[in-house]
């Protein structure tokens, strides 16, 4: 019986799948999120999350257990050594799939698939970047208001002088 034994097959020989897994997994590590179709996502997903929890085990076997996955040494150095320290308080669900659009060539579903830690730190980042421009903005208009009103006695001055003197 064939029971809990189905994984997607991509439509590709055993090998073709291992080497496309491996390849998406080595760059969704380097550049912590890829644009890919929803199948190939799904499909990565926990692909990666096994290797990122071999990488919070942090030994050596661990690391060439996911070196004979990758065959990239410089993915896994990133892997053990950038990656997975961020997620070593996290018990899983670091990855996460977002529907995008339709492919414009064949109308097949896209999606993006990241790190979940990077995206939130992203979040953090834009929130803290409107504040600080709310709190100058104020004072910026404090100054000019107070530049303006400096300028205008000096203006009627000037003008009373000018009057004065024809």
């Amino acid at each position: 019986m064939r029971h809990r034994k189905h994984h997607g097959s991509l439509g590709l020989v055993s090998s073709h799948r291992r080497a496309l897994l491996a390849n998406m997994a080595a760059s969704l590590i380097t550049h912590g999120r890829i644009e890919t179709t929803q199948a190939k996502a799904r499909a990565v997903g926990p692909y990666v999350e096994k290797l990122i929890t071999l990488g919070k085990r942090g030994d050596l076997h661990a690391r060439r257990q996911v070196l004979a996955k990758l065959n990239h040494r410089d993915v896994v150095d990133r892997l053990f050594n950038d990656v997975a320290p961020v997620f070593a308080e996290r018990a899983g669900g670091y990855t996460r799939i977002i529907k995008t659009r339709n492919r414009v060539g064949d109308a097949a579903p896209m999606a993006i698939i990241e790190f979940v830690a990077q995206a939130e730190a992203k979040e953090e980042a834009k929130a803290e970047k409107p504040a600080a421009k709310k709190e100058v903005a104020p004072v910026k208009a404090k100054a000019k208001k107070e530049a303006a009103a400096e300028d205008k006695p000096k203006e009627k001055k000037a003008a009373k002088k000018e009057a004065a003197e024809e």
